[in-house]
């Protein structure tokens, strides 16, 4: 299990399932440590359900267990973001427009990388 991650906040907020990789698990506890503050987690792993996902033509790269969005903005965004990269995680995802700012990181190797996007 992860040093600074519950299960509970890692799991589908639709079903509760939780399905995650512990090379990622290890990699996020990395940049955890790292960054030296909490990376809350707006969303982990998500069931094929969950209506974020059911609304996709293709299931993202959420239902892997590899992705995670983490809630935090300004400086402590850039520093993630940062210290992602240095990390090596391939894919992520920016949104720091308005309410519910958040980093989306992944490690889904079966999509297009290393890429950066904004929301």
């Amino acid at each position: 299990m992860a040093k600074y991650f519950t299960r509970e906040e890692l799991a589908c907020t639709h079903c509760g399932e939780y399905q995650f990789d512990d090379d990622f698990l290890e990699l996020l506890d990395n940049i955890r440590e790292e960054c030296g503050f909490p990376l809350p987690i707006s969303s982990g792993y998500r069931c094929l359900n969950h209506p974020i996902e059911a609304a996709k033509r293709d299931p993202g790269a959420h239902t892997t267990g590899r992705a995670v969005d983490i809630a935090v903005s300004h400086g402590q965004a850039y520093r993630l973001v940062e210290v992602a990269l240095e990390c090596g995680v391939p894919r992520i995802g920016v949104n720091q427009k308005g309410d519910g700012r958040f980093i989306h990181l992944d490690w889904d190797m079966t999509r297009p990388n290393p890429r950066i996007w904004s929301y």
